[in-house]
């Protein structure tokens, strides 16, 4: 898997032709625009990491001192470091950044690296009150691998893949990595038995300020827990807690749709991932038996104040998706509609319209968005289940990612690793691993020409 999509679907294709059997093709009106008028035009490393092109000079300001709480180290507390202290006593990393790279996606670790792009999720069966997964006794929902001066670490996660062989009906061969997951150096005595992890890779966050303005009608419409229709597609929502609200409420973020807003799930890193805490979710991340965790030193409370989060959250809604590249390539758009016709569109939904969600960004409202994704929960196959429910989210189920900015991954973070924990290599590994309700999308895509598979990789790489 060393040469790019392009290279590999180049070599497929010319002997065979440029897209001759599909002569009536042609681009969909603003497709290429993939955040409307928020779309951002650039290719280079940073093409993830812009705000809207809309945005006006009061705004721009905005967004900039929200990325420098974005990017910037969190220090011990106390510190002479105003504002910025307060990182523990255990955490994961120590900015946003480190996971979100560029404002990209995380990876898992290569031979010899810390395991930084991809944390760690604990629960034993049952659930919480609020009806989120049941922490473990001494380590919490969240494996920690770091702790500050005289706070022990929980553990360290490790990973290791065993190549599982396939093949193409067209007697092509493939290999999958199938990941193994272990842990050492652990501070608080063994994992339980019946313990449950979900290994979980730091996702792309731009473009979620316009996923959050996407109605919610619109995505219930997509709904269809009990598949009437008989396609085999029974996308689900998840209703998490809203700790804003108290109330359960239609989750959009997160791997298994288990955060219902920007704003919770900000917040919800800075305490599960930092250590930082704030008013809407105060008190450490420690478990019970960790003492030294228990009795460090603090700054004043919230760590990080409504300021902060009011600056990280605009930061955030305001990262704009790029614009799609090579649209009216004939080979493009041959993909583009083997896409739709082995099912991947079913579930990756190409388009919404957004909503006026937010009084302070006007410019996210009324915009044609070309995300390909639903926000809803489907059942994948055993092969990728984590076994974990997460709320209303089973073990098999999780939330479709989005795709676009997909072709640009290879140059913003310097690697094409895809799914939940990182274990598909490519694009095309990734369909590979579909299994559930994605099984008869799969099996049509392994039945097409090695040309045709070529054209629908080719496609997501315009994404």
């Amino acid at each position: 898997m060393v040469r790019t999509i392009r290279s590999f679907v180049l070599a497929l294709l010319l002997p065979l032709g440029c897209g001759e059997d599909e002569p009536g093709l042609a681009p969909f009106l603003g497709e290429e625009l993939a955040g409307g008028e928020t779309t951002v035009f650039d290719t280079t490393r940073l093409a993830y990491a812009l705000h809207f092109r809309n945005l006006d000079q009061q705004q721009r300001g905005d967004h900039f001192v929200g990325n420098s709480f974005f990017n910037q180290n969190w220090v011990e507390a106390p510190a002479s470091t105003e504002g910025r202290d307060g990182l523990g006593p255990v955490f994961n990393a120590k900015s946003c950044s480190a996971c979100h790279f560029r404002d990209g996606r995380g990876r898992p670790p290569l031979p010899g690296e810390d395991m930084l792009g991809v944390l760690i999720r604990l629960s034993v069966p049952g659930s919480t009150d609020n009806g989120g997964p049941h922490p473990v006794d001494a380590y919490g929902g969240q494996l920690q691998p770091q702790g500050i001066t005289g706070v022990p670490a929980e553990g360290t996660p490790l990973v290791e893949y065993e190549e599982v062989p396939g093949q193409y009906p067209d007697g092509a061969t493939y290999s999958l990595r199938q990941p193994t997951y272990r842990f050492e150096d652990l501070a608080f005595g063994p994992l339980p038995d019946d313990l449950l992890i979900s290994p979980r890779s730091a996702p792309a966050v731009f473009g979620l300020g316009l996923l959050e303005a996407v109605p919610e009608a619109d995505i219930l419409a997509y709904a269809d827990p009990d598949d009437r229709d008989g396609d085999g597609i029974s996308g689900r929502p998840n209703y998490p807690f809203d700790p804003i609200t108290g109330q359960p409420r239609l989750g959009r973020f997160g791997w298994k749709a288990n955060q219902p807003g920007l704003r919770q799930q900000n917040t919800g890193a800075f305490l599960g991932d930092l250590g930082i805490t704030t008013t809407l979710r105060p008190g450490n991340n420690c478990a019970e038996p960790q003492l030294e965790c228990q009795q460090a030193a603090v700054s004043m409370q919230p760590e990080a104040d409504d300021k902060v989060v009011d600056r990280v959250t605009f930061y955030v809604r305001t990262l704009a998706p790029p614009a799609r590249r090579d649209v009216d390539d004939p080979e493009v758009l041959a993909g583009r509609e083997l896409f739709s016709e082995v099912g991947c569109a079913d579930c990756h939904v190409a388009s919404f319209v957004t909503e006026d969600a937010f009084a302070d960004i006007p410019q996210a409202a009324n915009q044609t968005i070309w995300p390909y994704t639903d926000m809803l929960l489907h059942d994948m196959g055993e092969a990728l289940a984590d076994g974990r429910p997460d709320f209303d989210a089973t073990g098999t189920e999780w939330r479709t990612p989005p795709l676009w900015g997909l072709g640009l991954l290879q140059r913003v973070n310097e690697h094409t690793m895809l799914l939940h924990d990182g274990r598909a290599r490519d694009a095309e590994e990734a369909i590979l691993w579909h299994g559930g309700e994605a099984e008869r999308s799969r099996e049509d895509f392994t039945a097409l020409t090695p040309a045709d598979r070529g054209r629908l990789l080719l496609f997501l790489e315009s994404l």
